[in-house]
């Protein structure tokens, strides 16, 4: 289950074009990324997929039929976490705004934190975690709403250089253990190359797809490796371009 098609998506914000005919695929299991000049129109393409913008024209089928806003999990660039609720209550809350009752949100929450390297800091406040650890539970709060897609946001790019090494691995090993659909915006080109299966890059707005680049490297992968370096360049390549 997964398996998203999108097709000629048009946005229009009054008598400004922000996406021009835009279509993507993403296969079941895959990750594909997304990436593209600042302002181009990467998180309006999200905040369609989420229901959150109407689209003037197109569309988007996940496993052949219409998507509707339960269909994706929207995990935004800031994790959001609210200070004076504990990191479990945070993490069940996309499941009580879906209306899920509190109890039975936090039991579906829970048996997570383990896998997701949380446990111990269920009673915790977010004031408590370190960066990587928010974004953890951040993403634990995506996933436990059981949507077939994951749309992240730049999940990474507040961390440092080292904790967001540490959180590319961690999805990554995350994502081949349970199989997620995801569709990743990212600004790191490093990223996108260690973490994609695809890579659809964007031109500037009215965004419009350049080119779809398949990354093909076996996993785990090596990005000191001469092949990954040829993916970096051609993908800096297409945005310059």
């Amino acid at each position: 289950m997964g398996e998203v098609r999108v097709r000629d998506l048009d946005v229009r914000f009054g008598d400004r074009s922000v996406l021009d005919g835009v279509s993507l695929d993403a296969r079941s299991g895959e990750l594909v990324s997304i990436i593209g000049p600042s302002g181009c129109g990467k998180s309006t393409l999200f905040n369609v997929l989420a229901g959150l913008v109407e689209p003037d024209g197109g569309s988007v089928l996940v496993d052949g039929s219409p998507a509707t806003a339960s269909t994706f999990a929207y995990m935004p660039q800031k994790d959001l976490l609210f200070p004076w609720r504990t990191v479990l209550d945070n993490t069940a809350l996309g499941l009580e705004i879906a209306g899920v009752g509190r109890r039975e949100a936090r039991k579906r929450a829970e048996p997570l934190f383990e896998p997701f390297g949380l446990t111990g800091f269920e009673t915790a406040r977010p004031s408590e975690l370190s960066g990587g650890m928010r974004q953890r539970a951040a993403l634990l709060r995506t996933v436990v709403q059981g949507r077939e897609v994951l749309l992240l946001d730049e999940p990474f790019g507040a961390l440092d250089s080292l904790t967001r090494t540490g959180m590319q691995e961690w999805l990554e090993g995350m994502r081949s253990r349970y199989g997620w659909t995801v569709l990743l915006i990212t600004h790191d080109i490093r990223e996108a190359v260690f973490l994609a299966d695809r890579v659809v890059v964007l031109g500037p707005r009215p965004a419009r797809v350049r080119a779809v680049v398949d990354i093909g490297l076996p996993r785990p992968r090596e990005l000191a490796s001469a092949a990954a370096a040829a993916r970096e360049a051609e993908l800096l390549a297409l945005l310059r371009a």
